[in-house]
């Protein structure tokens, strides 16, 4: 909206000064000629925050198409490792808020029961994917996200040790 209004006040700006200048033609001075130039300046920078704002826009509605496609494709693969592991309906529920860092407390609440069913139910849940904790639950689930990520070409692996030749 900021992009629009600064464009609309640079357009009335630009009208105001082309009926100055049209105005001024008969007496063709350096004033008059330096307000004409005036003018094109202003049309050209109104041209351009218009067409940056347009940018803008296209750019926006990318990058939430891709921020959606992104969250789809998270959510796919936390689908498939529930469906993998073999969690139930309510072990899913528990596994999500565990990723999504709710504590213990907070589950137990909006899943109307105890903690100590949610404490039964994470213990089932890290045992069936092979995980002790919600760390590397959440670990399993950016892993596979990542996996298709190039690291940057000046990026080394961090060997302190090197690998001894027998002989």
């Amino acid at each position: 909206m900021l992009f629009l209004c600064a464009a609309a006040l640079q357009i009335i700006c630009c009208l105001i000064f082309v009926v100055d200048v049209s105005m001024d033609l008969h007496d063709l001075n350096f004033h008059a000629l330096f307000e004409a130039v005036a003018v094109i300046g202003l049309a050209i920078g109104a041209t351009l925050t218009l067409r940056e704002y347009r940018n803008l826009l296209h750019r926006n509605t990318k990058v939430e198409r891709e921020l959606g496609v992104a969250s789809g494709a998270f959510q796919e693969v936390i689908n498939e490792h529930f469906r993998r592991w073999g969690l139930t309906a309510a072990e899913s529920d528990v596994a999500l808020f565990l990723i999504k860092g709710l504590s213990v407390a907070d589950i137990a609440a909006l899943r109307h029961t105890r903690d100590g069913t949610i404490k039964a139910q994470s213990a089932s849940i890290y045992r069936k994917a092979g995980v002790s904790s919600r760390s590397e639950l959440i670990s399993v689930m950016v892993e596979e996200l990542i996996n298709g990520l190039s690291a940057p070409n000046n990026a080394q692996p961090n060997n302190t040790t090197q690998p001894q030749s027998a002989g």
